[in-house]
């Protein structure tokens, strides 16, 4: 008998959450409106009392957060080659220029020697990105932001829940971007939300997310920036604030799974098998993804038909920027971030969701054992 698909990744929206998007739908206003704020007052009491902003990506966080640097032309932002390709494009989107540093090939995040050493008199800004979940270093981190004079833009989009030192990310540091896609632990089906400093940063993510517009009076309306379109509808905050509820059963149950894959995977995987296994890392990641580094042996299209054939949802999270035709025209090559290079050649994301059960992990892991038997 045929196993039933078991994706890489699910969202789950519970009939709670159904019926508030229904109520939205009826109530005549169904763009940015009462959930919003709502939903931006969630977020903020989650993060101690911080300012947050919520937009309609992770993306667009990225982009604004940028821009309340004050990064542009001549500029240059220091980021990752492992991470979905936005984190860099946003960097070119306000007219700086994207400087990569190498990955730790234990964390896969961004190596924060090789980030310090990147650092050049045009540096104004860095932007961390935290995969699957995982935290850099962020002592470490804000040490050196503070040693070289620069902005820091956390690219949380993963990692809601994930903490460092007992600190929820997001609850300290500077400006800190998440993201509601449909992937993630939270999801508004498509969404973000950017943590601030002071009043006058989110006065500025006000205007960028809408047009630059400032209103005042029954008829009064100024535009003083270059604004987008970037704004939350209520119809996804009604879904976020019913998500969000359950953002610490979610990161208990993620962790849980987590554990069991290692416990299934086994002490002598990666001597066995030849490939890598996450850091097991139950502190501060919230498990967005469980993720492996693919042996040399095999490719991992073929890896990926394989375990497509025994019903397992692969992702692959993600190719190096660097190496993507856009970067390539900018100069970027082989052989540049090695590491980087060979994670982004190899890597694949397992089933991982906030339903999923024990015995999917077992069902997953017995799959990857096949195939790479």
């Amino acid at each position: 008998m045929t196993q039933p698909f078991l994706p890489f990744a699910k969202p789950t929206i519970d009939e709670p959450t159904i019926a508030a998007v229904g109520e939205v739908l009826r109530s005549g206003w169904i763009a940015s409106g009462p959930k919003v704020q709502a939903f931006e007052k969630a977020l903020s009491d989650y993060f101690g009392g911080r300012i947050v902003r919520t937009f309609n990506s992770g993306t667009a966080t990225l982009e604004v957060a940028l821009r309340i640097a004050g990064v542009g032309a001549g500029d240059e932002v220091i980021t990752t080659p492992i991470s979905w390709v936005a984190t860099a494009n946003v960097i070119i989107e306000v007219g700086a220029t994207p400087v990569f540093a190498d990955i730790d090939p234990v964390t896969r995040n961004i190596d924060l020697d090789k980030l310090e050493a990147a650092i050049t008199p045009r540096t104004k800004a860095v932007i961390p990105v935290y995969l699957s979940g995982l935290p850099v270093d962020m002592d470490r981190l804000y040490a050196i932001a503070k040693k070289h004079h620069l902005r820091v833009i956390e690219d949380a989009a993963q990692a809601l829940g994930s903490t460092w030192k007992d600190q929820r990310i997001g609850a300290f540091g500077d400006m800190v971007s998440f993201s509601f896609q449909a992937n993630k632990n939270i999801t508004c089906s498509e969404g973000g939300a950017l943590v601030l400093n002071n009043a006058d940063e989110a006065l500025l993510a006000e205007k960028y997310r809408f047009q630059g517009v400032v209103r005042s009076g029954f008829d009064g309306l100024e535009v003083d920036v270059l604004g987008g379109k970037f704004n939350l509808s209520d119809v996804a905050a009604a879904i976020g604030l019913g998500q969000f509820a359950h953002i610490d059963a979610v990161t208990a149950h993620r962790k849980i799974l987590a554990k069991h894959y290692f416990d299934v995977f086994g002490s002598d995987f990666e001597a066995k098998y030849g490939a890598q296994l996450p850091i097991p890392d139950f502190e501060n990641s919230n498990w967005h993804m469980f993720q492996l580094v693919l042996p040399e042996r095999i490719t991992r299209a073929a890896f990926m038909e394989k375990m497509m054939a025994k019903q397992i949802g692969i992702g692959y999270h993600y190719p190096s920027i660097h190496l993507l035709a856009l970067y390539r025209q900018r100069g970027f090559k082989e052989g540049m971030f090695p590491v980087a290079e060979h994670v982004g050649r190899l890597i694949v994301s397992l089933p991982m969701f906030n339903t999923m059960k024990k015995e999917d992990v077992e069902r997953a892991v017995e799959a990857v054992k096949s195939v790479l038997q």
